[in-house]
Parts: C-alpha cells; sequence; structure tokens
C-alpha cells in the first residue's frame, strides 16, 4: 500500500511539475503591451445585427457609446457598453466596410477597396444622412482594414492589408490623408512603413509578412498598435513605425480581432467578428499601470 501511495504521490509531481511549466508556456507566448492583461477582458457580446463587426470608434474617447460598422451593411451602429439594443444611421448600400474614425465632429469610414465615406457626427442619430460625402482614389487600388484619424494633427492613417507595393517586401505601407475642416476635403499627404524584417528577433516562429486589420494610437504613450486577425499578433511600434514590441494573441480570447480603440482613460478595446459557434463581440482592457509586460 505503501509502494502505491508513493507511486501515486511521484506521478502527481509530474503532472504538477509538467502543468506549471505548460502554463509558464502559455503566459510567455501570449502575452500583453504595457498596462494591460489580455488573460482578464470584460467581454461584450455583440446582438445578431453585428455577428460580423469590423471596426470600432468612440467620440472623443467616451466610453458610454460604441460606434461600429460591420463588414456588409452600410451602417454606422451605436449602442451603449453592455447594452444590446442597438440603433443605426444607414449611410451607404452593400459592401466591405472594415474601421472608422470620429475626429474633429466628423465620421470616416473605410471601405476595403480605399474609399472613405465621411459625414458630420451629428447626423450618425438619424435612420439616414443626405449629408455622406464619398472620397475616392486618394489612395493605390489595394486592400486595406485599418484606419485612424488623429485629432492634434488632422491627419488620418491608411494601413494597407494587401498593397501590391509590399509584395515580396518585409514591409508594412500605409498612406496619410490630411482633412481640412473649412473645405470639408481630404487630400493625399504622403506615405510611411513599417520594416517587418525585424519579426523574428521577437520570435523566432513570427513570418515577416503581415495582414493588419486595425491600427490605434496610444494616447499616453503615442505608440501604434497594429492588430492583425489572420495571424493573432499585435505590433507596438514607437511614434516612427519602428517595432518595439510583438504579442501573440491567444485564439480562444481573440477570435477574429477587427477593430481597436483607446477611450479617454486609457482603456483597450478590441472587437472580435463572431462565427456559427461564437457571438461577435468587444473586448474591454482596463488600463493597469502597475502591470508589467
Amino acid at each position: 500500500m505503501r509502494r502505491f501511495y508513493m507511486n501515486f504521490l511521484y506521478f502527481f509531481l509530474i503532472l504538477l511539475v509538467s502543468g506549471g511549466y505548460a502554463c509558464k508556456n502559455l503566459v510567455k507566448k501570449n502575452t500583453s503591451p504595457q498596462g494591460y492583461n489580455f488573460r482578464e477582458p470584460e467581454k461584450f457580446n455583440m446582438p445578431s445585427s453585428l455577428l460580423e463587426i469590423s471596426g470600432i470608434a468612440l467620440h472623443n474617447g467616451v466610453s458610454d457609446t460604441i460606434y461600429s460598422v460591420q463588414d456588409e451593411d452600410g451602417k454606422l451602429f451605436r449602442q451603449g457598453w453592455d447594452v444590446k439594443k442597438q440603433y443605426h444611421m444607414k449611410f451607404a448600400s452593400k459592401g466591405d466596410y472594415e474601421d472608422l474614425a470620429i475626429f474633429n465632429e466628423m465620421v470616416f469610414i473605410l471601405k476595403s477597396n480605399g474609399t472613405i465615406y465621411s459625414f458630420p457626427f451629428a447626423e450618425a442619430v438619424k435612420d439616414e444622412s443626405d449629408l455622406v460625402k464619398e472620397t475616392k482614389n486618394l489612395v493605390p487600388k489595394a486592400e486595406y482594414e485599418g484606419m485612424y484619424a488623429d485629432p492634434l494633427t488632422n491627419k488620418i492613417y491608411i494601413l494597407c492589408k494587401s498593397c501590391k507595393v509590399d509584395k515580396k517586401m518585409k514591409q508594412l505601407t500605409g498612406y496619410i490623408l490630411d482633412y481640412d475642416a473649412g473645405t470639408d476635403s481630404l487630400k493625399a499627404a504622403g506615405g510611411f512603413k513599417i520594416d517587418l524584417s525585424g519579426l523574428k528577433s521577437f520570435n523566432p516562429k513570427l513570418k515577416t509578412s503581415l495582414k493588419p486589420a486595425a491600427l490605434a494610437k496610444n494616447p499616453k504613450t503615442g505608440e501604434w498598435y497594429v492588430l492583425s486577425s489572420t495571424d493573432k499578433l499585435l505590433l507596438v511600434t514607437d511614434a516612427n513605425w519602428k517595432i518595439k514590441e510583438t504579442h501573440k494573441l491567444n485564439s480562444s480570447t481573440f477570435n477574429q480581432p477587427e477593430g481597436m480603440a483607446f477611450d479617454e482613460q486609457l482603456n483597450l478595446y478590441i472587437s472580435n467578428e463572431g462565427d456559427e459557434v461564437t457571438d461577435g463581440n468587444i473586448l474591454k482592457f482596463r488600463y493597469l499601470p502597475a502591470v508589467k509586460k
């Protein structure tokens, strides 16, 4: 009997050590950026109308109302946090709408082909608006999913998901637009690149290519957050687009991450498209200054 208990204890200790090692590796594999814990989100499940939620945005960083688009209907949705009932304003016919931004009391919505729809924020409470402006041909023909509008500079940043200029190159290309509130117009204002050649120095398993789905800027640090749904990866770059960190995303938490935004308290929101089994959702990660990477 004693031998039985000794064998059992030995087996239990092996399981305990193996489990601890696996957990340690898991934590190391799925990390979080400074100030956030990606293992402890607050989850807001979406109604069926937002199963395919893509971009999300907040008005002046205020989190009481979440604005979103989904990648089939030309509608701007709005709803209170953790309130499933949603309202929407129709801005265009059906299409592939990927991201949105709100600044200078204007709403900007990005279509996957680079076309931008814009209208005054005051129109968002209506069922439909006749003030929607459609702007085409400001960026090269390609596929786009990530957009960020900077209220401090009046610039809009659009990031390629799949651009011809990046094929066979270890880089991501983005384009900058200037918004003139006086004339309510957008114009091309150059571009930027993210060098991906050093990704393997962060993690040898990473590819030196990326298909980004969302773009946001940390209001406190000025760092850029680049989110890839396909690669289940979050890049953090400095203000000049040099990669500082990479964070692999746990697929059980991030089903299909498509949108990203910060609020005025620096809390981070990431939206996930749903599927046949999982609801679409928005995950809220509270800003915790004491939390380290």
